[in-house]
């Protein structure tokens, strides 16, 4: 197994694009396998989506709608809202398995892996990239 670990300044972007280091472990190694991408957060997640076109902006606004930044979570340490946070992960997982093919991530036409992180409080994120070859 190959293991690669990025460290990523997400700071207040909600959602970050990292498909870029996902292609360049299964470029490197090359051949056939499984690219397992993980988040080793209790407040952020993973998600396949298409960026650029709108539906990264609609992803983070509706993180509001969905886990609303306010006092009604009982976990309530840091920025107002921060228990929302760590219900993140229960909804966006913080785990994706990605095929690779002769060296190239298997994924749709527009879609893109992406961090998503609502929680300002921690702007470093790590990013844990293990992929099995076939």
């Amino acid at each position: 197994m190959h293991v690669r670990e990025v460290s990523l300044r997400t700071g207040t972007r909600r959602i970050t694009d990292v498909t870029a280091h996902c292609a360049q472990l299964a470029r490197e190694i090359g051949g056939d396998g499984l690219l397992h991408v993980f988040l080793p957060h209790a407040t952020a997640g993973l998600a396949l989506l298409e960026v650029g076109a709108g539906s990264d902006d609609d992803l983070a606004a509706h993180l509001d709608v969905l886990l609303p930044r306010d006092e009604r979570w009982v976990h309530r340490h840091g920025s107002p809202g921060h228990g929302a946070d760590h219900v993140l992960p229960a909804v966006i997982s913080p785990s994706l398995v990605l095929a690779v093919e002769d060296g190239r991530v298997v994924l749709g036409t527009w879609q893109h892996v992406v961090v998503v992180d609502a929680n300002a409080d921690n702007p470093v994120r790590t990013l844990r990239l293990s992929l099995l070859p076939g």
